[in-house]
Formats: structure tokens, C-alpha cells, sequence
């Protein structure tokens, strides 16, 4: 099996090109902008895997040329910086949703398989545990970010209907965790970066006891590599959730490891009024199973970051 894998030098790529076993795949074709960088992504890449990186944004690349003969495509090549969306609507609507209708009208001409990440941050504010089944009109983004997602997963739908296109979306939780290609603007890292430098973490004033779904992102290569595995390219939205934990839970965990923790409450324009859950039952079904701890993979990032 052949397959592309877009924004593969990021902190999902990345991690998932080095988890990759001999003989897993034929061919792993990565592409990625460099926008950000991340050359070190490419480094020490695992034996036995024929790995093919081409420098090209999927906004403005000839994808027919690199998506002909590939069955699945990995679409993670996005802006996900919810915080930030604000100041660049049009940009991240331009990369998110126009530039993976560009992916995904490849992947018809080229007759490729679609894995699309979206995110749990779709569902806003809700009162309750959520699943799939949660209509469309219940769905409250809260962010440019989240509103690209949510008029993508559509898109997608329609593709499916109109064209024939196979496709797999997931709704990721907020990821936790370590790659060689990772930032820290999100929840859980970005918190551990602010501890370990010794900064106070900065928290959402009515966020601090309000329940959010996350994802360590050993679950999320996992994930991905069980949807290929299974061909779970249904047409179907899945959530995919480690575990739904308050901010409070995140900052003790990290006190645990860092006594001398601060914390300062800041306002900000992503103000969700509501706590809520995300279910993950619907693909459990499917016979994934989530190794992830919460605990763990904080250890995992401080460890890293303070040797």
C-alpha cells in the first residue's frame, strides 16, 4: 500500500512517520511547506520504508502529480492554532477549507482514500456528553479554527455524495503528548512549557473546572493507523478522545511534578460557558483500544524538556 501523508513534518506527522514498522506500507510519500520549519522531522527516519518528502503547500502544489498511485491520502496539513485563528480568519479558511477541497478533489481524480483529523472543538458548548449523533444545528464552534473544520467535515460529505469520494473524518481531542515535530500552543503542552520555564500558566478564567476532551497523541498515530488498517473509509465522523478532564485536573497532575507551580486566570475570546464530555464509544466499537494516560504523558513532555 502507497500512501501521502500532508503537513507530515508537523506534531502529528511527525510522529507518525517515525512510528512506522518495516513493511507496514510500499511507499510513504511526505509533503509538507516547511512553513514552520521542522527540517529535524526528517531526521533518523525508521529502515525498511521507501520515505519520499516533497517541499510543496497543498495550496498551490500540482496535486494529481504526487497523489497518482497512492490508495490512502493522510491529510493533516492545516493552521491549528485556535487562539491565533482569530487574527487570520481569511488564511485559515483559505488552508483548511479550501485547500483540502483542493486534496480532496485529487483524491477523486486519483481515486485515493481520505483521512481527514478534524476537531472535538466543533461541538462549542454543550451541557452534556456528546457524540456523533449531535445535529448539525447543535454544533457551536467557537473559533475560525473550529468553524474551517465543521464547513470542512460538509464539504467532505458532499464530495462522498457527489463524487464518490472514500473518506474517514475523526474528531481529535486537544493532543498531548511528544514528537520530534511539536509545538505548544495548545492546552496541555503549552501549560507544561510555561511550568518548566518557570512562567505562571496562563488559564482561561472560566475554563479552570469545565470538562474538555484531549488526546495523547500515541492514541492519535494509533488511530490513524487503525482506520488504514481496518479501511474504515465509511463516510463517517468518529471522535476520538483519550479522556475528558478539567484544567484543574491538568495543572495538579503537572504540580505533582513541578511544587512551585503559578497560575494566572486570563480572559480571552474562546470563553466556552459550558463543561461537557465527548464520547469515543462509537469508535471503540470499531476495536481500538486507548493506551493513553493523561499523568504519563506529562511526565513524558517535562521529562523531555528538562532532561
Amino acid at each position: 500500500m502507497k500512501i501521502l501523508i500532508t503537513g507530515g513534518l508537523g506534531h502529528i506527522g511527525s510522529k507518525l512517520i517515525h512510528s512506522l514498522k518495516r513493511g507496514q506500507f510500499k511507499e510513504v510519500t511526505i509533503m509538507d511547506n516547511l512553513l514552520t520549519q521542522r527540517y529535524p522531522s526528517l531526521f533518523n527516519l525508521p529502515s525498511g520504508t521507501d520515505f519520499k518528502f516533497y517541499e510543496r503547500d497543498i495550496c498551490t502544489a500540482d496535486l494529481n502529480r504526487y497523489f497518482k498511485g497512492v490508495d490512502v491520502v493522510i491529510h493533516l496539513a492545516a493552521i491549528t492554532d485556535a487562539a491565533s485563528s482569530f487574527d487570520k480568519p481569511d488564511e485559515v479558511k483559505r488552508v483548511n477549507l479550501y485547500g483540502t477541497r483542493r486534496v480532496a478533489m485529487a483524491c477523486v481524480r486519483n481515486r485515493c482514500k481520505l483521512f481527514f483529523p478534524s476537531t472535538t472543538s466543533v461541538y462549542g458548548t454543550q451541557d452534556e456528553i456528546v457524540d456523533e449523533g449531535c445535529a448539525l444545528k447543535g454544533l457551536k464552534p467557537q473559533s475560525p479554527y473550529a468553524e474551517s473544520k465543521l464547513k470542512t467535515e460538509q464539504l467532505l460529505l458532499k464530495f462522498g455524495q457527489r463524487y464518490g469520494l472514500k473518506f474517514c473524518i475523526c474528531r481529535f481531542g486537544t493532543i498531548f503528548g511528544t514528537s520530534i515535530g511539536m509545538r505548544f500552543h495548545t492546552a496541555v503542552n503549552k501549560f507544561i512549557w510555561q511550568a518548566c520555564l518557570g512562567e505562571p500558566i496562563t488559564v482561561w478564567k472560566t475554563a479552570f473546572d469545565q470538562k474538555r476532551p484531549y488526546l495523547y497523541l500515541g492514541d492519535a498515530v494509533n488511530s490513524i493507523s487503525h482506520i488504514v488498517r481496518k479501511g474504515l473509509f465509511i463516510n463517517e465522523v468518529f471522535n476520538v478522545v483519550t479522556v475528558n478532564s478539567t484544567v484543574r485536573d491538568i495543572t495538579e497532575a503537572i504540580r505533582s511534578f513541578i511544587p512551585d507551580l503559578k497560575i494566572r486566570f486570563v480572559t480571552t475570546r474562546i470563553m466556552n460557558q459550558l463543561s461537557y464530555e465527548v464520547s469515543s464509544e462509537k469508535f471503540e466499537d470499531t476495536g481500538f483500544k486507548f493506551n493513553g494516560r493523561l499523568r504519563a504523558g506529562i511526565a513524558e513532555t517535562i521529562g523531555i524538556l528538562r532532561g
